[in-house]
C-alpha cells in the first residue's frame, strides 16, 4: 500500500501525521494562522514601525553595493553631484538616496551614417555616404556635457566632412588622394568633439559611394580612365628606366676605368721614355762618337731583325735584301715582287757586318 493511500478510518503519511480531511486547504485558515503567528508585529503603532524599519534595513543592505559589468563604467553621484567613476567589478557605496550610480556602456561601438550632397572647392557638387564610428572615452563627460551625445556627434561629423570636402577639388576627392581626406575628416571631428567635452573618441571615419552628379558622371569616368592610363604609362617608364639606367651606369664606369688605365699607361710610358732619354743624353755627353755609333747599330738591328737578309761581301760591297713593297711598287728593276737590294758602302762594312749578323 502506498504511503499516501488512506488507511482504515484515518489518513496518514510516513511520518504518522494526521492529515485534515476534506480536500484542499482553506485560505481563511491559512490567513488566520499567519495572523496568529505575526500578529504581535502588526498590531498597533509599534508593529507598523517595526515593519517599516525592517523594510528600510533591507533597502539599505541591497543598495549598499553595486556590480559594474566588464563592458561598463559606473558614474557615482553623491546627493546629485559627481563623486567618482567605478571600473568593472564589485564595489561598495553609500545606500540610496545618499549615492546613486548610472552605468554607461563604455566599450560599445556606436555609429552614425548619413548621405549628403556637398560643394567642392572648384564648385562641383558631389554626393558622399559617410559613416562615423565612436565610443565613450569618459563616462562623466558623456553623461553631463551634452544633452544628446549621438545627435551632436552626427551634426559634428557632417560639419567636419563638409569642411574637408569644401577645401578639396573634385579630382582630388575622386582620386587615390581621397584616402587622406578621410584622415583629415577624422582629425577635424575629434577636435570638435574634444572642444565640446563630449567624452567621445572617434575610432573610424569612412566614405562610401563618392560620386559626381549623374549629369556629368560619364565625363568624370573618362577623366578617371585617362588618369589610370597615365599612371600605367608612368609605371612602365619607371620600369624601363630601372632596367636601362643601371646598364648605362655600368658602361660609364667601365669606360671611365679603361680611360683611367690608358691614362696611367701613357703617363708611365712617357715618364719612362723621358728617363731613358735623360740617361742617353748623359751617355752622349760623356762619349758622343761611341753613343752615336751604338744608336746607329741598335737602330739597324731593330730594322733588320724581322726581315730576310742576303749579304754579298765581294768587291767590298754588302747587298741586303729588304722588303720592296711598303705601300708602293718595287724600287729596283733587279728585285722581284717581294724584295729589293740595298747596297751598303764598303767604308762602313765592319759596322754593317756586325749589325747584319743572322
Amino acid at each position: 500500500m502506498a504511503w499516501n493511500e488512506p488507511g482504515k478510518g484515518q489518513q496518514g503519511d510516513p511520518w504518522n501525521r494526521k492529515r485534515p480531511s476534506g480536500g484542499a486547504p482553506n485560505l481563511d485558515d491559512l490567513l488566520k494562522q499567519l495572523k496568529s503567528r505575526f500578529g504581535k508585529f502588526g498590531n498597533g503603532a509599534g508593529g507598523i514601525i517595526t515593519v517599516v524599519v525592517v523594510l528600510i534595513v533591507l533597502s539599505v543592505l541591497f543598495s549598499s553595493y553595486t556590480i559594474v559589468g566588464a563592458r561598463e563604467a559606473g558614474v557615482v553621484l553623491r546627493f546629485g553631484q559627481y563623486s567618482r567613476t567605478l571600473p568593472p567589478g564589485f564595489h561598495l557605496k553609500l545606500p540610496v538616496p545618499f549615492e546613486t550610480i548610472t552605468k554607461v556602456e563604455a566599450t560599445r561601438i556606436r555609429s552614425v551614417t548619413d548621405k549628403v550632397a556637398m560643394l567642392t572647392r572648384d564648385e562641383n557638387i558631389i554626393t558622399i555616404d559617410f559613416t562615423v564610428q565612436y565610443q565613450v572615452d569618459d563616462a562623466r563627460k558623456y553623461l553631463f556635457s551634452l544633452n544628446d551625445p549621438d545627435g551632436t556627434t552626427g551634426a559634428a561629423a557632417e560639419a567636419a566632412v563638409r569642411s574637408v570636402i569644401g577645401g578639396s577639388d573634385m579630382d582630388q576627392i575622386l582620386s587615390a588622394a581621397g584616402a587622406s581626406l578621410v584622415s583629415e575628416a577624422q582629425v577635424a571631428l575629434q577636435k570638435t568633439l574634444d572642444s565640446y567635452n563630449s567624452g567621445l573618441r572617434v575610432t573610424e571615419v569612412s566614405f562610401q559611394n563618392v560620386a559626381p552628379p549623374n549629369e556629368v558622371k560619364d565625363a568624370f569616368d573618362d577623366v578617371n580612365n585617362a588618369r589610370e592610363d597615365k599612371q600605367s604609362i608612368e609605371n612602365g617608364a619607371l620600369a624601363y628606366a630601372s632596367k636601362v639606367v643601371p646598364v648605362a651606369r655600368g658602361d660609364a664606369a667601365r669606360i671611365a676605368a679603361e680611360a683611367a688605365g690608358y691614362k696611367a699607361e701613357r703617363i708611365a710610358r712617357a715618364e719612362g721614355d723621358t728617363d731613358r732619354f735623360d740617361l742617353m743624353l748623359k751617355q752622349y755627353q760623356a762619349a758622343p762618337e761611341v753613343t752615336r755609333k751604338r744608336l746607329w747599330l741598335e737602330t739597324m738591328e731593330q730594322v733588320m731583325a724581322d726581315n730576310p737578309k742576303v749579304i754579298d761581301g765581294s768587291d767590298g760591297r754588302n747587298i741586303i735584301n729588304l722588303p720592296a713593297q711598303q705601300g708602293g711598287t718595287a724600287t729596283s728593276a733587279n728585285a722581284d715582287s717581294s724584295s729589293a737590294n740595298v747596297v751598303v758602302p764598303a767604308a762602313s762594312s765592319n759596322s754593317a757586318d756586325k749589325g747584319a749578323q743572322p
